[in-house]
């Protein structure tokens, strides 16, 4: 099965074509450029590097959330572009489960994060099993104080993948937590991650269409929580008037 897979969740952005879980070729970039300049390109540039026709793939996947709400429309609506027209089959890819598959290899309890300001990072915690991953907890956005807490009544290592790894290595390491950096090229976000979540959507059988692509966000956007907030004000004046 060839999977073509879109990663554009965060600062990075990749691109990466797969048979099976075998990577054929990856685009990566985390030079800051807004992704709806660099992730046409690096479409175009490993489907004719490999020389792949679109209609020769199969999956189309997309990470689909958390992470930046911009970065995720942009993938997601580039996703649903390239499948629409031919009605590919398409998976939305919970990005912390990316993330951990670049890790499963190690059979350590993962700790997927990324940085969601606010005091807060989206999280989810996986068991790698050399070949297959386990899924420990949802993916959330919580407090370092929670995350904490679940790392701590874990009572195992952790090994912190995400671009809230830093974030929370300072913090759980304080807390006197076992804690381990993930290399740095493994990291961060990576559409072979995006790509390895999709074929087990695909065994699974819960594929969806592009209709079905939507992003996941875990998190009002701040334009919706100042929404709420300038209600629920005019609500408690109105009450008191």
């Amino acid at each position: 099965m060839k999977i073509l897979a879109i990663e554009s969740s965060a600062t990075a952005c990749s691109v990466a074509l797969c048979e099976d879980e075998r990577l054929l070729a990856q685009s990566f970039q985390n030079n800051g450029l807004t992704h709806s300049v660099t992730l046409l390109p690096m479409l175009d540039q490993v489907l004719r590097g490999c020389g792949v026709e679109l209609e020769e793939v199969d999956l189309i996947a997309a990470a689909a959330g958390p992470g930046s709400f911009t970065g995720l429309r942009i993938g997601v609506s580039a996703a649903q572009g390239l499948a629409w027209p031919l009605h590919k089959p398409c998976a939305a890819v919970s990005t912390l489960e990316a993330m951990a598959w670049m890790l499963a290899h190690t059979e350590m309890e993962i700790c997927a994060a990324m940085d969601a300001r606010r005091q807060q990072v989206y999280a989810a915690r996986f068991q790698g099993r050399g070949d297959t991953l386990e899924r420990l907890s949802p993916d959330g956005a919580l407090s370092l104080e929670e995350l904490a807490g679940q790392v701590k009544k874990s009572g195992k290592a952790q090994i912190l993948v995400g671009d809230g790894a830093q974030l929370c290595y300072t913090t759980f390491r304080e807390l006197g937590l076992d804690v381990r950096m993930a290399p740095p090229h493994l990291r961060f976000q990576s559409a072979w991650g995006v790509a390895r979540a999709a074929l087990e959507q695909a065994r699974a059988g819960t594929l969806t269409d592009a209709e079905g692509l939507v992003p996941r966000y875990h998190r009002l956007s701040q334009a919706e929580r100042e929404r709420l907030a300038k209600e629920r004000a005019q609500g408690t004046a109105d009450n008191q008037s």
